[in-house]
């Protein structure tokens, strides 16, 4: 079985001329992910290109990353990296606290009432503010947004990809 990737940030330009680059996180845990010594998969997706890197060294700068890689030291070395993607092993994720999930464990359940009317499957998060909004796609007709929240989400198991949630009035209309 080949092994799963989950992105953790893009490589959105060179900083400087000494090998940094400007990294949008596109994780909860940046602290984690881009702390010197951590080691991450640099990827092309458009090639399929991959290569190992390690972080040598990493600062927070307005909410973008300047990170340098050991082993490149000169913006003509990291130049060709912008636009990739930086991707760690689905192993390597990090421990949540009880009652949290990522998002690879929620999309792809089924949402059922509380009744017991299953209502399709979710395909996407969102993240628009105080609180993340699942976009369930039904069997047949429009997108069904379900905010993750107390009063409609009841239980989760992801083990069994089942969701169950309390229709509030007006939700599904």
């Amino acid at each position: 079985m080949s092994e799963q990737w989950l992105m953790v940030g893009k490589i959105v330009n060179t900083h400087g001329i000494r090998g940094e680059l400007k990294i949008y996180p596109n994780t909860d845990f940046p602290e984690v992910r881009f702390a010197p010594g951590n080691k991450l998969q640099m990827i092309n997706e458009e090639t399929g290109a991959s290569q190992q890197v390690e972080v040598q060294t990493s600062r927070l700068q307005k909410n973008m990353y300047v990170i340098r890689f050991k082993g490149f030291g000169n913006i003509n070395e990291v130049e060709q990296y912008k636009g990739w993607v930086l991707k760690v092993s689905k192993n390597d994720t990090v421990d949540l606290e009880e009652d949290e999930y990522y998002f690879h464990e929620i999309i792809g359940c089924e949402v059922v009432t509380d009744e017991g009317q299953s209502l399709g499957v979710i395909t996407e998060i969102l993240t628009p503010g105080a609180n993340d909004v699942w976009v369930v796609k039904p069997a047949k007709g429009k997108d069904i947004l379900i905010p993750y929240i107390h009063d409609v989400v009841l239980d989760i198991n992801v083990e069994d990809k089942k969701i169950t949630i309390h229709v509030m009035e007006g939700l599904l209309e």
